[in-house]
């Protein structure tokens, strides 16, 4: 059994306290700032303030008190495994969370066969009638299907926000604070440093926006994806619009840059992860988060892929192995690094609640 003091939140406190005397970074991040409000930090701090933070590591390349000085300062790590451990044990069942950052590749890349075989023997009971992918899988089959491996893992993750916000000891949220959130995340400024001029994360004493950029290529790309399902859905059930859609309807003026947005951001993201250096994170999560984002980047170039061969005998298979990726993804999301922009949302409004002091 561990030492007290030798538990990652211990680890995590002490080197907290250690900056918060410092606070020679105090311009760096959102963290910094918000360490400095306080002089003691329970648990509960401790979790608001890994969930701040983005990894970025300028604070490690800065700090006089890393390895080998007798502090042995590596703030980076220390958070990473909090924040982490904070995904794992507060969103349901938290044992998936903890398999799939010890073996994210090979679940994920299971599962995604898996599913894909399932899909491929479903289209054997294609239906009479159809155009496009309705001509292999019904319309009213994928709604079946898909629904619910949308909406309950989104459930568990509403739980383990909800768990969130009672451990770090938020108050009620104000549109104000939503807004403010909002905006940071949608420019990602912390994952410039805070100052703009980027961060350290690959290039280590050097500064670069490019994880920056492919963060936001990954979630813009996302978000225009998702858009593109959602047009699809107001087309088909308020207007009686069925697919197949053309290439200037609002689902593909949509999906196609959303899916080339995708594939750049996980191109990026992973080339980034491969020149880091993993003893700056969570070292133990590293195969998972390289599957998230290669699992990610597999959805939306299956997806184009899929379009491109629209009208040839290609359409059967890839449209199994775009849908086993897509309910892959679905289903993992609690317990992949996707819960990672759930959980940071909700800091940055507890950010923003105490940073106005309400």
């Amino acid at each position: 059994m561990l030492d007290e003091r030798t538990t990652p939140t211990a680890e995590a406190r002490r080197q907290i306290e250690i900056c918060n005397a410092c606070r020679y970074c105090e311009g760096f991040c959102s963290v910094f700032p918000a360490m400095t409000r306080q002089r003691a930090f329970a648990d509960g701090d401790i979790t608001q303030l890994a969930n701040l933070c983005h990894n970025c590591r300028g604070c490690y390349y800065s700090c006089q008190y890393t390895p080998p000085h007798e502090f042995a300062l590596n703030l980076p790590a220390a958070l990473a495994l909090i924040r982490n451990d904070s995904w794992e044990r507060l969103v349901w069942p938290s044992r998936l969370g903890a398999l799939f950052q010890r073996s994210g590749g090979a679940m994920a890349a299971a599962l995604v066969l898996c599913l894909a075989a399932f899909f491929w023997l479903l289209a054997a009971l294609r239906p009479e009638q159809g155009a496009g992918f309705y001509a292999h899988l019904a319309h009213d089959a994928m709604v079946a299907l898909f629904l619910p491996a949308f909406l309950l893992p989104l459930a568990s993750v509403a739980w383990g926000l909800r768990r969130y916000w009672h451990e770090v000891g938020a108050g009620r949220p104000r549109l104000a604070h939503l807004t403010g959130a909002l905006r940071q995340a949608a420019g990602m400024r912390n994952l410039s440093g805070g100052q703009g001029q980027g961060c350290n994360f690959e290039a280590e004493d050097r500064y670069s926006n490019s994880r920056r950029w492919f963060h936001q290529a990954m979630m813009y790309g996302f978000l225009l994806c998702f858009g593109a399902t959602a047009s699809g859905t107001v087309l088909h059930y308020g207007f009686g619009i069925q697919a197949p859609y053309g290439f200037f309807s609002l689902p593909k003026l949509l999906g196609v840059p959303g899916g080339i947005l995708m594939v750049i951001g996980a191109a990026g993201l992973a080339a980034g992860k491969l020149r880091a250096d993993p003893a700056l994170g969570a070292a133990h999560a590293w195969g998972g988060e390289m599957a998230f984002i290669l699992l990610l980047g597999f959805v939306a170039a299956s997806g184009l892929a899929l379009y491109a061969a629209t009208g040839t005998a290609l359409v059967g298979p890839l449209l199994a192995l775009h849908l086993g990726s897509v309910m892959a993804l679905f289903l993992l999301l609690p317990f992949t690094k996707m819960v990672h922009g759930f959980f940071r949302l909700a800091a940055l409004v507890v950010e923003e609640q105490r940073r106005r002091g309400e």
